[in-house]
């Protein structure tokens, strides 16, 4: 059984490793949520415990002198028969009835985990609002992917076009600077015909 002193020592449930869920106290003093009991006693004849497999049962009785275990010592955190209450080990010791001590056990348990499931809401809160933040920073990327590629590929066929309007303009310019040549080159044939006609040059 946890301490009653430090009911924090421990707030989960040593089947499921998760906070108790309804929690119940076995007669060995071991505490789970009730689910996890029921569903490890499903396909068991006996019933103990999943911890320190002690038998669960009314008629649990002390292994020191066979009595039943109604009493709970709170300084040893552990049960007692009535000879083992009077013994000089117990003696001194501040002993409830089992129950009382399982039920003041639960009680202080459920409080303690009053404010933690409390704020495992608020953290499953946060949780869903980065898990949203992160979807939506995933769409956006994926949205900006998109129009970096749309505006890359108007570059591309922007240059594609430029590159050819140029390449055009150059043949163009080539073809009248040939043609200008050509007549220049015509021009002249004929002037040095003129000053020398056939004939004169040998």
């Amino acid at each position: 059984m946890r301490s009653l002193d430090n009911p924090k020592e421990d707030l989960s449930c040593p089947v499921c490793l998760d906070i108790f869920k309804d929690p119940v106290i076995l007669s060995c003093s071991h505490s789970f949520c009730r689910e996890c009991v029921k569903n490890c006693w499903k396909e068991k004849e006996n019933k103990e415990c999943p911890v320190c497999k002690r038998r669960q049962a009314s008629e649990d009785l002390c292994s020191l002198h066979s009595e039943k275990l109604k009493l709970f010592c709170l300084d040893h955190q552990e049960p007692v028969c009535v000879i083992c209450r009077d013994s000089e080990k117990h003696n001194k010791h501040t002993i409830r009835p089992i129950d009382e001590a399982a039920g003041q056990h639960k009680k202080k348990l459920q409080e303690t985990l009053e404010p933690v499931k409390k704020k495992l809401n608020v953290f499953k809160k946060v949780k869903v609002k980065f898990d949203q933040t992160a979807e939506h920073i995933q769409v956006q990327a994926r949205h900006t992917e998109r129009q970096i590629k749309e505006q890359f590929k108007k570059l591309h066929q922007f240059l594609e076009e430029e590159e050819e309007a140029r390449l055009c303009a150059l043949r163009e310019e080539e073809e009248q600077k040939s043609q200008r040549m050509k007549e220049e080159m015509e021009a002249l044939s004929r002037e040095i015909y003129r000053l020398f006609p056939a004939g004169v040059i040998s």
